[in-house]
């Protein structure tokens, strides 16, 4: 094993091999969609646009999980939204689906498994145990999503009606959910080596 790759928090809970490891990687994917689901559902509105905590949870799978677990789960995510299971914020309010998809969020969408793989990344080189480092890489990967999701919404309503609705809202959200992420994971670390 490379002596730069760090076990992200979610190594401690899996067994080292076998069909054990599997499983439970498996189970670790399975919750990780439902909490994107509870997140995507959970709402602040703001008016025009509704924040909700959908990047906090992808960036919190990230760090949990490393950058390989965390993609097949957004990538699990997805795949269950593309079935048409109601996973996503506005489904099934505003449709369900691919049409859903490739609507107003797509862009968003694809930013969120850059983004779980940016943050597992980080998790994977030990960037969760220094919030500085940490946040650093999780406002990369929120700039990501919020690039992907301006490129694609421009495409629909236009640049400045995409930066006016589809990102000017969310820099101080995501900023804030940066922080606290950043600021948990060590955290975490940090109690899980005391008791150890």
């Amino acid at each position: 094993m490379n002596s730069s790759i760090a076990m992200p928090l979610a190594s401690l809970a899996l067994p080292q091999r076998g069909a054990a490891r599997l499983a439970a990687q498996a189970a670790l994917v399975i919750g990780g969609t439902l909490i994107l689901t509870l997140a995507a559902k959970t709402k602040l509105p703001l008016g025009i646009v509704d924040l909700n905590l959908g990047t906090m949870a992808v960036m919190g799978i990230g760090v949990a999980y490393g950058w390989r677990l965390a993609a097949i789960t957004l990538l699990a995510y997805l795949a269950e939204g593309a079935a048409g299971l109601p996973v996503f914020q506005g489904t099934p309010e505003k449709g369900i689906g691919l049409a859903y998809m490739i609507g107003p969020t797509g862009g968003y969408l694809v930013g969120y498994v850059l983004l779980a793989m940016i943050a597992g990344w980080a998790a994977d080189r030990g960037f969760d145990r220094n919030p500085i480092k940490l946040a650093a890489a999780l406002t990369v990967g929120a700039a990501v999503v919020l690039g992907l999701g301006f490129a694609w919404l421009s495409t629909l309503i236009g640049a400045e009606k995409a930066w006016q609705f589809g990102v000017a809202p969310f820099i101080y959200g995501d900023l804030i959910k940066v922080a606290l992420v950043a600021s948990a994971a060590p955290a975490i670390w940090a109690l899980l080596g005391r008791k150890a």
